[in-house]
């Protein structure tokens, strides 16, 4: 799998500010005009109808680099799954972790029957490429459906005490969901989602389990990461 940063050309800014300004917004709960803003502080002039642009191409290409750098998912997977708001009506936001809280993969789906549950299952072996040990996940009756004719081999334990995992995952979407007031289209929320998710938890260890001297290591080794897959750090080449 190629680890190669992406491309930039035919930009005129430099890539540590395009970098910047995607972590910004992906990182805060930020609008464009803001992270428009922030950069006039800074003394960049970049307009907040760029923004959105760079985010488009590049948000995911970052996601799917901080992706290739985490460990193996671990072997206990919890899904949940909550309702959305799409340009006025209710959708359904499909989530599932591992057991060390680290997101394994999302979908926005019209409908959470069997096969909105089925789909979610065959799509999480597909992009993680393993099939798990353990499945947890709430009461709803889909998932015991789903999980009987796609995964029968894997033990299933359905309680709601036991999800907390995936539904603390949530939070920091709905944060962001009331920032932008909701999602316009199913694409455009799962095309944003897909790299919220996978930059915003790169940058939010658990810091409540740490002392502020190892916090702001843990912090300064991800921002070394970020740097690296984003390419404002030029990895050497093998010789």
């Amino acid at each position: 799998m190629s680890c190669a940063s992406p491309s930039y050309k035919g930009h005129r800014y430099p890539v540590e500010i395009i970098a910047d300004c995607v972590w910004l917004y992906f990182r805060f709960p930020l609008s464009f005009r803001e992270v428009e803003e922030l950069m006039l502080q800074r003394g960049v002039i970049v307009s907040y109808e760029t923004v959105p642009r760079w985010c488009a191409k590049y948000g995911q290409a970052y996601a799917n680099g901080l992706h290739r750098r985490r460990p193996r998912p671990g072997d206990k997977w919890h899904l949940d799954e909550v309702f959305i708001k799409v340009n006025g009506e209710h959708k359904y936001l499909w989530r599932a972790v591992d057991a060390d809280g680290n997101v394994l993969d999302i979908l926005v789906q019209n409908r959470r029957d069997k096969a909105a549950a089925g789909h979610f299952f065959r799509r999480l072996m597909q992009k993680t490429r393993t099939v798990p040990r353990v499945v947890v996940t709430d009461k709803l009756r889909s998932y015991g459906t789903a999980h009987r004719e796609v995964i029968p081999s894997v033990e299933h334990r359905s309680h709601k005490g036991l999800n907390n995992r995936a539904e603390n995952s949530h939070q920091p979407t709905r944060q962001r969901e009331r920032a932008m007031k909701d999602f316009r289209s199913v694409g455009g929320a799962q095309r944003f989602l897909s790299a919220f998710s996978g930059i915003s938890p790169h940058f939010r260890p658990h810091r409540h389990l740490m002392t502020a001297s190892d916090h702001r290591a843990e912090m300064t080794v991800r921002f070394a990461i970020w740097d690296q897959i984003t390419g404002v750090t030029v990895l050497p080449t093998a010789a």
